[in-house]
């Protein structure tokens, strides 16, 4: 009798696969707010705009080694023009296929990021030293906007967990807050948003963020990430709504209480601290049980956890 072979629960059909040609132009958010996005733009204005790496990458770092136990095996990536024009980036625009126009002055080099907090060797370093410092590797990841739409993308980057050792945290840290560099000169989405809590702050429970799925990104489809992904660093945390995955961090703070974020401060009903894909929570003004695959538009069943329930889900099981 023939073996037969399961897939794992995260991996989608090839034809679900979102192109990368429709990433890149996320829709503005807070309709109660006055805030509309616009439709997507054509391959030739991509072309002409920020799509250039943010910095020189270190040598021989891209394109990475796939890790063969998230290699997307069967599925046919999403198209790059689109995921340069598909964001959602308020600090530049509330309109997703504006966000790739307005970066061109955001300097992304020199960056530094500080590691501090709760942990007996904080350091401040260069992306490019911390990016050289890592090896790299390449995942196919399931993407998932608590706007009930989905994509697959293949990110570059290192697990979070091997800078949080690094650092070695102490025995009190209970949680790590994230920040996103705060420009207003540069970024000029904050001028318009006088009212956000700026600058944008995510968190995760320590336990969380050592597990092995959460990414610190430096690339997408083998290439530097470009200013509108979130250049030079952004975190994927794939089981989680992607508000989560926070784009170009400036701080990692390991801290003993749960840190305030910027949604969950702005509309805690509808953006909370946790935010893990769960299809059976609707969000306040939309079902989230399923999900629109932005390429095709096909409507398709939204995974708990997002697909990736065997790896985390003993996070969340009560005692």
């Amino acid at each position: 009798m023939a073996n037969l072979i399961l897939p794992p629960r995260w991996q989608i059909s090839e034809r679900h696969v979102t192109p990368e040609s429709v990433y890149r132009n996320r829709r503005a958010f807070l309709q109660q707010m006055g805030l509309l996005g616009t439709g997507l733009l054509g391959a030739a204005e991509w072309i002409h705009a920020a799509d250039a790496p943010a910095a020189t990458p270190p040598a021989g770092k891209y394109p990475a080694p796939r890790n063969p136990k998230f290699d997307g095996k069967g599925l046919t990536l999403s198209d790059a023009t689109v995921t340069a024009e598909y964001n959602n980036f308020y600090e530049f625009s509330t309109s997703k296929d504006r966000v790739h126009k307005m970066v061109g002055s955001f300097t992304t080099d020199p960056w530094t990021v500080r590691i501090d907090g709760l942990c007996d060797r904080p350091r401040t370093v260069d992306a490019r030293e911390l990016i050289g410092e890592f090896p790299l590797e390449e995942r196919v990841y399931r993407f998932r906007c608590v706007e009930a739409w989905a994509m697959i993308v293949p990110w570059t980057g290192f697990p979070l967990s091997r800078l949080l050792r690094s650092v070695e945290p102490k025995s009190e840290a209970r949680f790590v807050r994230f920040t996103t560099a705060n420009r207003p000169e540069q970024m000029p989405g904050i001028g318009r948003l006088r009212g956000y809590p700026w600058p944008y702050t995510e968190g995760l429970r320590l336990d969380e963020a050592m597990n092995d799925l959460v990414l610190v990104a430096t690339g997408i489809y083998g290439k530097p990430l470009p200013k509108q992904n979130g250049a030079p660093l952004r975190l994927v945390v794939p089981w989680k709504y992607g508000y989560k995955s926070i784009k170009s961090i400036v701080r990692i703070e390991l801290v003993a209480k749960q840190p305030e974020t910027l949604w969950e401060t702005l509309a805690p009903d509808e953006y909370p601290f946790e935010s893990n894909v769960d299809p059976k929570v609707p969000h306040p003004r939309w079902s989230q049980a399923s999900e629109r695959l932005i390429d095709t538009g096909d409507r398709v069943p939204t995974l708990p956890y997002n697909g990736y329930g065997e790896q985390v889900g003993s996070l969340y099981r009560k005692s």
